[in-house]
């Protein structure tokens, strides 16, 4: 009975949505604090992982504004701890070092603060029904945060225009990219959300390729990826789809 109230149940749906990313972070905080995994991969695994279970989490909500602004909460909020923790207010350090390169809590004003800007702002503006969104963000997590876990793996092999990227980090980022894309465009499509078909599935290559080839430019050592991914998606998927 309760649930048969949209906003009632959208509030739910927040918090539900909460409790699930936030369960997902204390693993990778977890992970972290206990050195499981490097550092460089922990922090990765964070960037993958996280805008993707917040993506699963869509169908829980209402359609309409309303919806995506609730959902936006979720990663929303963050923002603000975000700041606080990298302007050194709030204290976190298994936060920090499951977050930032370093262990510096002023990274996270960078990064991690550009990431969960760029994902809230994609839900609210293009919500579940554009496939821009879906490209802005699985580009951003799956592509960028696989081009870095096999790029340090695998690249020997250097890119001639940019020496700190890797044709096997380029070659993850359009496969991790496009294939998440795709994936997310079946699963939304299941709730009516998109009609999918293989003219979206071209364009979702056409972003990923596009985003893939920002990020291997030099100008990517200048400008953080967790913004020239989001944009470069936003930019081209305006124009394919």
């Amino acid at each position: 009975m309760v649930l048969e109230n949209p906003v009632v149940s959208d509030i739910c749906a927040t918090l539900l949505s909460g409790c699930i990313v936030l369960s997902i972070l204390r693993v990778w905080v977890e992970t972290a604090k206990r050195g499981f995994f490097d550092q460089k991969l922990n922090r990765k695994l964070v960037h993958i992982s996280i805008g993707l279970v917040f993506m699963l989490c869509w169908p829980l909500f209402s359609s309409g504004h309303r919806g995506a602004i609730l959902a936006s909460l979720v990663l929303g909020i963050n923002i603000i701890r975000m700041l606080l923790l990298g302007l050194g207010i709030m204290k976190d350090e298994a936060i920090v070092k499951s977050m930032s390169r370093h262990g510096d809590y002023r990274e996270l004003l960078k990064g991690p603060l550009y990431y969960t800007i760029t994902i809230t702002l994609a839900c609210i503006i293009y919500w579940r029904t554009s496939p821009i969104s879906i490209a802005a963000i699985c580009n951003l997590c799956a592509g960028d945060g696989l081009a870095d876990i096999i790029g340090r793996r695998f690249g020997g092999d250097k890119i001639p225009y940019n020496r700190d990227k890797s044709v096997a980090g380029s070659v993850a980022m359009v496969s991790g990219g496009f294939l998440a894309s795709v994936g997310y465009m079946y699963y939304f499509s299941l709730f009516g959300f998109v009609r999918g078909n293989w003219e979206m599935v071209l364009g979702f290559l056409v972003v990923s390729l596009a985003s893939a080839l920002v990020e291997s430019l030099p100008i990517s050592t200048e400008l953080d990826d967790n913004l020239t991914v989001p944009l470069t998606s936003i930019l081209v998927g305006t124009l394919v789809f």
